[in-house]
């Protein structure tokens, strides 16, 4: 094993090439680093110097050495920092996972930011929906995650925030005759097949949306289930059905897919951030970021409210 003075003071003799000013520059007396450097060359077993009474030079062991030395010492020297960074999160990895959703909302800003804020810290991405983000919590693949679910229904058992909350709107094929409406009313669809995401993937969410329909006095035909939202809105601009969605995924434009907000319809839909408690630090840097962002939104949605 070799310690790393006896590297310092190897570099030092090596870049002074005389053992008095490296003697000087280590705050030392030449004849303890005139043994330190006998040392570890039998350490090594073999000369890192050329000596005569006039020179000092690096053999090509000397010079070997001298460029690993230096790289090693520079890690050490970073060691403190980068210890201290990844105590306060400012460095280390984040896995996070995210529903589709979102993607369409505000994420893909609070990531850019999160990096430009955090360079030192590997983001590692993967869209899931809420059942394969609880199974990767449980798997410790994952550290945090934006989940959908119904309003005032985040899954228990983790800490959470919510990020989002928002109207479900409809999506309808082009040619559906209420599109041309101006105002297009529940009892417009209500008969109409539906498009919907399984319940495994979102139950809170799929109960509402089915209770909504029992509560109108309707029983939902449930023409074809899809997991990914763009698929969900592909498949109704194929004329399977009707579906509703969150009013982020309005901002994905598909041909044959029109997008319209019911008259008197109370389906809603929240997005939280989960993670658990006891996290890494970066973690709640990341948290701490998310929040920092939903504050100029409450602020502006009160002074809406003051109005």
């Amino acid at each position: 094993m070799i310690e790393l003075r006896p590297l310092r003071q190897f570099v030092a003799v090596a870049e002074e090439l005389h053992f008095g000013r490296a003697a000087r520059r280590l705050h030392m007396t030449q004849p303890p680093l005139t043994q330190a450097i006998r040392s570890l060359e039998s350490t090594l077993q073999a000369a890192l110097f050329e000596r005569t009474r006039r020179s000092v030079a690096l053999t090509p062991a000397g010079a070997a050495l001298l460029e690993q030395a230096r790289r090693l010492l520079k890690a050490a020297d970073e060691l403190p920092r980068l210890v201290h960074a990844a105590a306060e999160g400012l460095s280390g990895r984040l896995r996070l996972a995210f529903v589709s959703s979102i993607a369409y909302g505000p994420l893909p800003e609070w990531l850019r930011g999160f990096r430009e804020a955090h360079p030192d810290v590997s983001l590692q991405l993967r869209e899931a929906t809420l059942d394969v983000q609880l199974q990767a919590f449980d798997a410790d693949e994952i550290d945090a995650g934006f989940v959908l679910h119904a309003p005032g229904a985040a899954p228990p058992g983790f800490a959470s925030r919510l990020v989002l909350r928002e109207p479900l709107v409809l999506a309808l094929p082009a040619g559906h005759a209420a599109v041309a409406r101006r105002t297009l009313r529940l009892a417009d669809v209500l008969d109409d097949p539906l498009v919907i995401f399984p319940r495994e993937i979102a139950p809170s969410l799929f109960d509402a949306v089915l209770s909504f329909y029992r509560d109108h006095g309707a029983t939902p035909r449930i023409a074809q289930e899809a997991i990914q939202m763009q698929t969900i809105v592909n498949l109704v601009s194929a004329g399977m059905g009707v579906a509703w969605v969150p009013e982020s995924v309005t901002r994905l434009q598909r041909p044959g897919v029109e997008y319209r907000h019911v008259a008197r319809a109370s389906l809603a839909c929240e997005t939280s951030l989960l993670w658990r408690e006891g996290a890494p630090p970066v973690v709640q840097r990341f948290v701490q970021h998310v929040q920092r962002q939903l504050r100029p939104q409450a602020q502006s949605r009160a002074k809406q409210g003051d109005r």
